[in-house]
């Protein structure tokens, strides 16, 4: 190598989070994980993914989170190199040996790149990878009590005829700039629209809006989240009428509650848009009822799945 190319080794001082990573076909330490530069998951952001979490040792609702994991790889035209057994005994696998009890379990599959570097993606050979990290709120302790305050943001989201949002995806600049106006705004977080007054999601999760008793949650241009379907099935269970249906901002606004769901904290009060507060400015009953049954569900064998430690190795 020419001295001018020569450089010192560059000093990593990056911490990353206690865990393992199953790349390659072998497990490894977070901080040892590797994709390719040239991996089109990383340059073009031609991935999908899906994330499970382990809850007091136990999975909940992974058989929902696989399925639509590998919905949306065929999706993508993609291909996996282990099947749907091997896939979950990975996951088991992961837990297992970072022993964790409450976890946040992610798999993703790439595009990859292609061997001769076509620009084919035809050509690409596909990328599979997935890994266990300590479990994460998208809210915090304090947060989850007052209830937060969340920014409707001019941005709109990516449009479904352009990018499938039922596919769960990376493309996240839309929702990353929204967040930044909402900070600039003084606000917590943010939830997009649709361009023509809607209201969609914000990022990493679905929203629903209470309103005389009846719970909405956007129909169109969202994730349909595994959160968002159980807590309508919990509605469901406790009596409370709730659909998928177009939600306006003036709709939004006008509600007695509003709650997010999201595989990172379940569901979650937002108390103030805008910093004005959604009905009293306090979480509401429903929000409550749901939430509790939310996590009461995690330790029943119809909704959860024990972690195999066994497997630890």
């Amino acid at each position: 190598m020419p001295d001018s190319l020569q450089q010192p080794e560059p000093q990593d001082e990056t911490v990353f989070p206690p865990g393992v990573c199953f790349i390659d076909g072998a497990y490894t330490s977070m901080d040892q994980a590797r994709i390719p530069v040239l991996d089109w998951g990383f340059l073009r952001s031609d991935a999908t993914y899906d994330v499970v979490h382990v809850w007091q040792g136990r999975f909940f609702r992974l058989d929902a989170h696989v399925e639509r994991f590998l919905n949306s790889v065929a999706s993508l035209r993609m291909t996996l190199p282990v099947g749907r057994a091997e896939l979950e005994r990975i996951l088991h696998t992961l837990v297992a040996k970072a022993g964790f009890r409450d976890a946040y379990v992610e798999m993703v599959c790439t595009r990859g790149h292609s061997p001769t570097f076509s620009r084919d993606p035809r050509e690409a050979r596909n990328r599979f990878f997935a890994f266990a990290i300590p479990f994460g709120w998208i809210a915090s302790e304090e947060q989850r009590a007052r209830g937060l305050d969340v920014h409707i943001a001019a941005i709109p989201r990516i449009s479904p005829e352009s990018v499938d949002p039922t596919v769960k995806n990376y493309h996240w600049l839309d929702l990353v700039m929204g967040l930044y106006a909402a900070y600039d705004a003084g606000r917590e977080n943010v939830v997009l629209t649709d361009g023509a007054g809607n209201v969609t999601e914000g990022p990493g999760f679905n929203l629903f809006a209470v309103k005389d008793g009846r719970a909405t949650t956007p129909g169109r241009g969202v994730l349909q989240g595994v959160t968002r379907r159980t807590a309508l099935e919990l509605c469901a269970e406790l009596g409370i009428p709730a659909e998928a249906a177009p939600l306006s901002v003036e709709a939004l606004k006008a509600s007695d509650e509003i709650f997010l769901t999201s595989t990172a904290g379940g569901p979650m009060p937002i108390t103030r848009l805008d910093g004005q507060p959604v009905g009293d400015g306090r979480p509401g009953p429903i929000t409550a009822k749901v939430t509790a049954l939310y996590w009461d569900k995690h330790g029943d064998p119809a909704w959860s799945t024990a972690v195999d430690y066994s497997l630890a190795g």
